[in-house]
């Protein structure tokens, strides 16, 4: 069992909108130390650090690129200091969020030192595995897989894409399709490939982990498959957008994902620890 949203629980806590939610590490560390508190006490056998947007790029847009090194570092320690011994940390690797030659200026070998950066940090910090996530773009994931495995030691790398309804299928923001998804991350040899976060209902979830399961199954009998979806689809409600499914309907969604055969499962954005305890409660009735 992952835990569930970062997000969701920094605005919850009062964080305002459009804050490096990253450099929190720094400014409030004890507020990001209990949501991962909140995550273990609901369930949760690991965490995921709070360094989603913790590479040279995103932290830019903030005037924060010199910073990589101390908040991936606090965010590691942390997450180890909720954790302790008994449970699992995962530092967490998001997308830069700009665009590669040549649809934008980004260079490969760049993008690939800014991944290792931040990876290497997180090594230092005692993490356990890896978890790049949200990618919608094949090169951009390739390149965060190779980088974390630079210097990862062996560790576990996990990687997930996110995807939306497109038609009969589902594909990312990007145009990749479920089946390419799949075969580039079995050829990059992770340990475990998934899904998480995109514009997808419940029903829609199960769909795509059936689809995403069966596709890793045809490929590979060593790749484990991991889920993290959303608590449904948003709703726009006075300009925001609002997650309203509940912790029980979450639930039932992801007891559904799990038969597929799926054993590594959490949430994405809207999650909470209701949400993972409800999980937890049910796949232990199961």
């Amino acid at each position: 069992m992952l835990d569930g949203a970062m997000g969701t629980q920094l605005l919850a806590r009062g964080i305002e909108v459009g804050k490096c939610n990253d450099n929190l590490n720094i400014e409030s560390p004890d507020v990001v130390f209990d949501i991962h508190s909140a995550y273990l006490a609901a369930g949760s056998d690991a965490v995921l650090t709070n360094t989603f947007g913790a590479n040279k790029y995103a932290l830019g847009r903030h005037g924060l690129a010199d910073e990589v090194a101390k908040i991936n570092g606090a965010g590691g320690q942390i997450a180890r200091r909720a954790a302790g011994q008994e449970k699992y940390v995962l530092g967490d690797i998001g997308p830069s969020g700009d665009f590669l030659q040549p649809l934008g200026d980004l260079k490969p070998e760049e993008l690939k030192a800014a991944f290792s950066e931040q990876a290497k940090t997180l090594m230092d910090c005692g993490v356990d595995g890896f978890i790049i996530e949200t990618m919608t773009a094949l090169e951009e994931a390739s390149i965060a897989i190779e980088a974390v495995r630079s210097v990862s030691g062996g560790l576990p790398i996990f990687a997930s894409m996110a995807f939306d309804k497109a038609g009969d299928g589902f594909r990312t923001m990007m145009g990749v399709d479920v089946q390419t998804a799949v075969s580039k991350m079995v050829s990059h040899r992770v340990d475990a490939a998934g899904f998480n976060c995109g514009t997808v209902s419940l029903e829609g979830y199960v769909e795509l982990a059936e689809e995403f399961f069966s596709a890793v199954q045809a490929l590979s009998d060593d790749v484990v498959v991991y889920a993290e979806p959303n608590a449904g689809k948003p709703e726009l409600v006075e300009g925001k957008a609002v997650y309203k499914v509940s912790p029980e309907d979450f639930a039932a969604a992801l007891e559904s994902i799990h038969s597929v055969g799926i054993n590594i499962i959490g949430g994405c954005c809207g999650t909470s620890p209701a949400h993972i305890e409800a999980v937890t409660r049910t796949l232990q009735r199961s």
